[in-house]
């Protein structure tokens, strides 16, 4: 059997196919579906981790003052602004006495009076007491009746009630007297301790009612802030713990604080629970009242584990995982995690032990068996 000799054209026509089609074959291989995924890779480390908790709070003061009159009024003079410190003792405002001088002489008044009243008394205790005396003699004598003599006894009697009276009124003049002499002295608004001037409520000129504020101080030592913490990450929050505060108004500077105390009563309706926080030391520049602020605390230091990326973390068939690295394939590995810090590691205390290999991120969405291709950094262009 004779076997056809290929012409020249066919043979031309393998010899351009070929090479085409092997540049087809690179090109699925390297860049197509069948094509490694480029993928960035982190192994797991084990070390202690140093959870911490973030939450927001509002900058308050222990110790507020609301400074107000004890009864109604007109306010005379106002004496300081706000912003101003202010000494204990120090004069803040003064309240008119409308009438209350003129109380006051009346009340001296009625005291005199009754000064008198009390003499007239005592003459008339003495007169009947004489008398009483007198008739007792001559009751022995038998020269007056048993009738005069319960007589005399009843006026002296009466006389000594009437002392009596009037010196009971003099110690409720005189109660009086000085009650009214307290309102004149409580006329004068003053400062209770070394405090801050943070709010005005009032004008010179103005009619109050006692116990209306007219200024509010603040002891500036006493600043702390109220914080909110989320209930689900907060077991570990106890007093004493060390914390990193940055106010809104300065979020470059980082304070140090101290928590003080966790609340007894927690937020039902936002599910979180609330804890004083103070500044330690105090800032030189003093926060605003009602300021926000960031507020991290250091939880203590947990015990050694495998710690891995959370951003290595996968959802797959309703699993939390990861992609580990098996002879160049992509495996997925359900894992379970544990406590995390504020730099992004969590801890996993099943799936996976320290050295693994992990993908922790990928140019496209990774398959079981998926091969891979490790590079230090994923570019742009090769992102999904």
């Amino acid at each position: 059997m004779t076997i056809p000799t290929p012409s020249r054209r066919s043979l031309g026509l393998v010899a351009l196919l070929l090479p085409l089609l092997g540049l087809l074959v690179h090109v699925a291989l390297r860049s197509g579906p069948l094509a490694p995924v480029a993928v960035t890779l982190v192994r797991v480390e084990q070390r202690a981790l140093q959870p911490a908790l973030f939450g927001i709070g509002q900058v308050e003061a222990r110790h507020r003052y609301r400074i107000g009159p004890t009864q109604p009024g007109r306010l005379a003079t106002l004496s300081v602004r706000v912003g101003e410190r202010v000494a204990a003792g120090q004069l803040l405002a003064r309240m008119d006495p409308v009438d209350l001088e003129a109380r006051i002489l009346a009340q001296q008044a009625a005291l005199q009076q009754n000064a008198a009243r009390q003499r007239e008394a005592r003459a008339q205790l003495d007169y009947a007491e004489r008398q009483r005396q007198r008739y007792q003699l001559l009751q022995q004598q038998q020269a007056v009746s048993a009738e005069q003599l319960l007589d005399r006894q009843h006026e002296a009697a009466l006389a000594a009630a009437g002392l009596a009276a009037a010196l009971a009124e003099q110690q409720r003049l005189q109660a009086d007297l000085q009650a009214l002499r307290a309102q004149q002295h409580h006329l004068e608004l003053r400062a209770p301790v070394d405090a801050l001037v943070v709010r005005r409520d009032t004008d010179p000129g103005s009619t109050l009612v006692a116990g209306q504020t007219v200024l509010e101080l603040i002891d500036p030592n006493s600043l702390r802030l109220e914080v909110r913490f989320d209930q689900l990450h907060a077991g570990r929050l106890q007093a004493g713990l060390a914390a990193r505060i940055a106010l809104r108004s300065r979020p470059q500077q980082e304070l140090a604080g101290l928590v003080l105390r966790q609340e007894p009563l927690a937020d039902a309706i936002t599910e979180e629970l609330l804890a004083k926080v103070g500044f330690a030391p105090l800032p030189p520049t003093l926060p605003a009242i009602g300021e926000l602020a960031e507020v991290t605390v250091l939880l203590p230091p947990l015990e050694p584990t495998p710690v891995i990326p959370q951003a290595a973390l996968q959802r797959q068939g309703g699993q939390t995982g990861v992609w580990q690295k098996r002879q160049g394939k992509a495996s997925f590995v359900p894992v379970i995690t544990g406590a995390s810090d504020l730099d992004g590691f969590v801890q996993v205390t099943q799936g996976v032990r320290a050295g693994d290999e992990l993908v922790l991120y990928s140019a496209k969405a990774l398959r079981p068996g998926s091969r891979l291709r490790p590079v230090a950094q994923l570019t742009a262009a090769l992102r999904p």
